[in-house]
């Protein structure tokens, strides 16, 4: 089945639920700045697969998806930080960076296929 719409992906559904797990698993902290940051990052994800899928261009798709993998990156480091500050638990912590690991790979794949061979 061709895809029609961003809703379609994969990586766009696992990074959807990303985004709400992290705005979930944060809900009572009163460290405001991170928890914005650590939000800001996981909904980016999600947003930028989305936008550059809308784009109807290839070359901006692939911009966006490289967005989205750094916004990965971005949470990744965040969730960290956030476990050294005693803001997440280990295992929420582990968990967020498992899935971003795993949502950056399948935005590579991604990127890939959608990358023209070079002659």
């Amino acid at each position: 089945m061709p895809l029609k719409t961003f809703e379609d992906l994969e990586v766009w559904k696992r990074a959807l639920r990303l985004a709400v797990e992290v705005h979930q698993k944060l809900g009572e902290t009163r460290n405001f700045v991170l928890k914005d940051q650590m939000c800001r990052a996981s909904l980016s994800i999600p947003s930028n697969i989305a936008e550059g899928h809308e784009r109807d261009s290839r070359q901006d798709f692939i911009r966006f998806l490289r967005i989205a993998k750094g916004s990965a990156a971005e949470l990744r480091t965040q969730s960290y930080i956030a476990r050294e500050l005693g803001v997440l638990p280990t295992d929420d912590c582990e968990h967020v960076a498992q899935e971003t690991r795993e949502v950056a790979a399948m935005l590579q794949g991604l990127i890939r296929a959608l990358t023209p061979p070079e002659n």
